[in-house]
């Protein structure tokens, strides 16, 4: 076998200059929300290359104005995990370790709260595989989307149980059991983030004139593809259309960590033909968001949560609050346009064409 030289360069390299990559930027609206979080009408920004996104979201807006209330957020829970992994001997010192961390609960409180002024130790759930010991922490984290905060908060909470409870050693900081920016099942089922339930009742006409369709074939449409659909493609707690595109827009307009979308857009769409009616409501129970930390300095961002009212002066953790509400808001309009749209055969790639053919994109094959 022979091998080939190959000359390298003893210059230094040179330092790449940093650069912000454009994303085209819209807001749309205004949206009309009501609930325990946010109650007013405002235009919502969102960042992406695909151009019929914005119009898609300004139907779904337009409709929520012709309703009184508009569209209703509910935020029902709000928390930030970070699992860490202990190693026993065996399962039973894993148990014996359990119980032992269980007992100490209350002095992790306290603890918590030495690592930040916004940190508070909500609950800790664990699991024993054979020798391993996954232990999930919850936090609130005011504003923050809570990431580093809480990374903080568990690393003191390990070093703790490592000092204080016998026959363990350290496994991981972070054990996937959390579970940050991937579809799992926990996330849904215990909570990670903001869980927010979007609903609106519309009429049937209004169903009739400006989305073309009928409550009936929505709700049918509901079963038959976000249900039926994604169960038989292994979706995992997830039944939705395609929350991803108003999440991914809308977090990079405000500043968000992109890549927890992943967990943000395991919803659930649900459609129900009231005597022609339509209720249609969107439930994100893993919304990660915050109105302070990384990426809230920059100007852009900071203008955009301005105008959406999450600079003021409120109670810590409401100017978030206010921002899953919104977001969990222009995710209802964004499906609910998209869902009535695939009701009525060609108008998808119709409007689709039209639109990036008006916005100068590419097109076609």
């Amino acid at each position: 076998m022979t091998t080939q030289n190959i000359p390298t360069s003893k210059a230094p390299a040179k330092a790449v200059p940093d650069s912000i990559t454009p994303v085209p930027t819209r807001w749309v609206g205004p949206l009309r929300i009501s609930g325990n979080a946010a109650t007013d009408e405002t235009h919502v920004p969102l960042a992406t290359y695909e151009s019929p996104l914005w119009p898609s979201v300004a139907r779904g807006a337009r409709i929520s104005r012709l309703i009184d209330g508009g569209i209703r957020a509910t935020l029902v829970d709000e928390r930030m995990t970070r699992s860490i992994l202990l190693e026993a001997t065996d399962a039973q010192a894993a148990h014996v370790a359990a119980r032992a961390l269980d007992d100490r609960l209350e002095e992790l409180r306290v603890l918590t709260r030495t690592t930040s002024r916004f940190a508070e130790l909500l609950a800790v759930r664990h699991e024993i595989v054979g020798p391993l010991l996954y232990i999930r922490c919850e936090f609130a984290t005011g504003d923050a989307s809570g990431h580093n905060m809480a990374t903080l908060a568990a690393d003191a909470l390990l070093t703790h149980l490592l000092a204080h409870i016998p026959n363990v050693s350290y496994g991981s900081i972070s054990a996937n059991y959390c579970t940050d920016k991937k579809a799992t099942a926990v996330n849904g089922i215990l909570g990670r983030g903001k869980n927010v339930t979007a609903e609106i009742l519309i009429p049937r006409q209004t169903v009739a004139d400006r989305l073309r369709t009928t409550a009936a074939k929505i709700a049918h449409l509901n079963v038959t593809k976000n249900l039926v659909g994604t169960l038989l493609a292994g979706g995992i707690r997830s039944a939705n259309a395609h929350y991803a595109n108003m999440l991914l827009a809308f977090y990079l307009a405000t500043g968000q960590d992109a890549a927890n979308i992943v967990e943000g857009s395991q919803g659930i769409t649900y459609a129900d033909d009231r005597d022609g009616d339509l209720y249609f409501s969107c439930t994100l129970p893993n919304l990660i968001v915050g109105t302070v930390g990384n990426g809230k300095g920059l100007p852009a961002v900071e203008d955009a949560l301005a105008r959406l009212g999450c600079r003021a002066e409120r109670p810590i953790g409401d100017n978030a609050r206010r921002l899953a509400a919104l977001a969990a808001a222009t995710v209802l309009c964004g499906e609910l346009s998209l869902m009535a749209a695939q009701t009525n055969p060609g108008e998808l790639m119709h409007a689709h064409t039209r639109l990036e053919r008006l916005n100068g994109a590419p097109h076609g094959h």
